[in-house]
């Protein structure tokens, strides 16, 4: 007998349900993506007041014959949570009015906070492509679906590619706005007796200048290849050197690294963290004990919620698919930890998808 015979109405369109939700997700992330694109959130926020749908036709500068395709578009912008309406009074009459939540606030461009590039970067067909290769990917050679998309990884891509490795280091720049916002305030003591640091693959420099900034008697140095600092000028204890991590680290007190290991593979990683070790026995001159302080997330962490899970489960993938990294749970970073000779780690889960790990020798 057939195995669906077996299921009830109920149960066969809960799972089509099922099946049309994941098979449609992506509509969730283009339209997101349209409202990035058109400046909605802005519009919004410039509003003062809950704009309402006219009105907001009239700012978007569009034609009126879209007014009914904008409205289902907000509507579903509403039910994933990215506007709220609200009651307004026009003309004597009552009409609804868009307003920002929590999360279109930090798509603001001018909030410094804000994760416009990344929701860009993310949605950029040269990210978004690699996808359609992933199941041709697990049949064939390559590392990972972008190079099977692109024939070249994702980091010669950017070394070759000036508009890419542009938008792709503003969005990481985003990122790191928002997370060091958090770290700064929240987990001073971490960087509290230090001299020295440096922000491996640390790109623009958006970590370092804001640990620059709030410790000046902190030396900081932002380290990445040729062409990502090549044009970069540091200024008082902020400074940029170009090399390869996986060649040498310069010497100091503690290696900070950033949404850096999850990009590489275990034997690769194993490698970053002995040179990073290397690094701050270097560096300790006075007898006092280095570290590496590691921005990253701690998969099926016990604080998490489950929607959380999700999505560090999505940037699991994400990573293989992309380069050829993982995100880890707490018992692959001790293994990592131990293969590289340190001897012991502490975990701080204040970073919402991520934490905040310190090594020790």
């Amino acid at each position: 007998m057939d195995l669906i015979e077996k299921e009830s109405g109920e149960e066969l369109f809960h799972a089509q349900a099922h099946i049309w939700n994941h098979i449609f997700s992506f509509v969730n992330s283009y339209s997101l993506g349209c409202a990035v694109q058109l400046g909605i959130p802005d519009i919004v926020h410039n509003h003062h007041q809950p704009i309402t749908l006219s009105e907001l036709v009239m700012k978007l500068a569009i034609p009126k014959t879209r007014t009914a395709c904008l409205f289902r578009l907000m509507r579903l912008l509403v039910h994933s949570g990215f506007f709220a309406t609200r009651e307004v009074c026009k003309y004597q009459e009552e009409e609804e009015g868009y307003v920002l939540t929590p999360s279109s606030r930090i798509l603001l461009k001018d909030n410094s906070k804000s994760l416009s590039p990344f929701v860009r970067a993310m949605l950029d067909p040269i990210l978004v492509t690699p996808w359609n290769f992933l199941g041709a990917w697990f049949h064939g050679d390559g590392l990972n679906a972008f190079e099977t998309a692109h024939g070249r990884n994702v980091w010669e891509y950017a070394g070759e590619d000036n508009e890419f490795n542009k938008f792709f280091n503003e969005a990481m720049a985003s990122d790191a706005r928002l997370v060091m916002s958090v770290v700064v305030n929240e987990c001073k003591v971490v960087f509290e007796g230090l001299k020295s640091l440096i922000d491996v693959g640390g790109g623009t420099g958006t970590v370092a200048k804001t640990i620059a900034e709030t410790f000046p008697s902190l030396k900081c140095i932002v380290f990445d290849l040729p062409h990502v600092v090549a044009t970069l000028e540091g200024n008082g204890n902020l400074k940029y050197i170009a090399g390869d991590m996986f060649e040498s680290i310069p010497s100091v007190d503690a290696v900070l690294l950033k949404s850096i290991l999850h990009d590489w593979n275990d034997e690769q990683c194993i490698k970053i963290l002995k040179g990073s070790k290397e690094a701050i026995s270097r560096g300790d001159m006075e007898g006092n004990s280095g570290k590496v302080i590691i921005i990253d997330m701690v998969v099926e962490d016990k604080k998490v919620d489950h929607k959380s899970t999700e999505t560090q489960l999505f940037c699991d993938i994400l990573m293989m698919t992309v380069n050829n990294g993982k995100e880890r749970t707490e018992k692959e970073w001790e293994k990592l930890f131990l293969e590289s000779g340190f001897s012991h780690y502490k975990i701080t889960p204040l970073l919402g998808l991520r934490s905040l790990i310190e090594v020790y020798p």
